[in-house]
């Protein structure tokens, strides 16, 4: 079965293009040239990956993003900037988006990082013995895709779920950045970790006590991130 892929942008040129390279990929396509319309597909059919413009009439992109993460919709997202802004970088990632490329582009690199991000998405059975982990108040269930804090559930997007169970792999041990950017994206972003750090807060956010004394994920300051049983 052709996994399936949203295409959001009010440029007809770079939507042709776009999904002519998406679909020689060998993927399905469907197009929304705003983001009203954009949100309607993406919250009522389901897409294995969603390819979004920030820059669109009426609702823009970091709207839509927001919204369908907000609605509990985790269906990955590739942003598209239209300058090298890390302003806009940055609050896409904060948002929900999976990762970003800035316009101009080439079309492969965008079916790379489609791939990329796909690749990702498959399930593979946890390296470790442990079906579970359980630190101190948080418990986390890699092959159901779960975790609960006091045992109430937590929602994660797939990033995010990625990354606290990597840590807890290495729990106590520092990982730094660009261990963390090889190993839970599987993607050369030329050192741009702050990619990590945006997951890192959003991790902080739903697992820490006191988001301005983390005690289960430390930051070791010129090193990295390293994931602690609290004392």
């Amino acid at each position: 079965m052709e996994q399936k892929i949203l295409i959001v942008d009010d440029e007809e040129s770079i939507v042709t293009l776009l999904k002519y390279n998406i679909e020689q990929a060998g993927f399905e396509t469907e197009v929304a040239y705003n983001g009203t319309d954009a949100l309607d597909k993406a919250s009522s059919t389901s897409f294995d990956l969603i390819v979004l413009d920030v820059m669109l009439p009426g609702m823009d992109g970091m709207d839509v993003c927001k919204q369908l993460r907000q609605m509990q919709v985790n269906t990955p997202i590739l942003m598209l900037t239209a300058k090298d802004d890390e302003f806009d970088k940055v609050l896409g990632l904060e948002l929900g988006a999976d990762d970003y490329l800035t316009k101009p582009f080439s079309p492969r690199e965008v079916v790379a990082r489609i791939k990329a991000i796909l690749r990702r998405m498959v399930r593979e059975p946890v390296e470790v013995e442990e079906k579970q982990f359980q630190i101190a108040d948080l418990s986390i269930y890699p092959e159901q895709y779960e975790a609960t804090i006091k045992d109430e559930p937590l929602t994660f997007t797939p990033k995010e779920f990625e990354l606290l169970v990597y840590l807890a792999q290495n729990i106590g041990r520092v990982m730094s950045r660009d261990q963390l950017l090889s190993a839970v994206w599987n993607y050369d972003f030329a050192g741009d970790t702050r990619i990590v750090d945006v997951h890192v807060s959003h991790l902080r956010e739903k697992i820490e006590p006191d988001t301005k004394k983390p005690v289960y994920i430390k930051t070791i300051r010129g090193l990295g991130y390293k994931m602690e049983e609290p004392k």
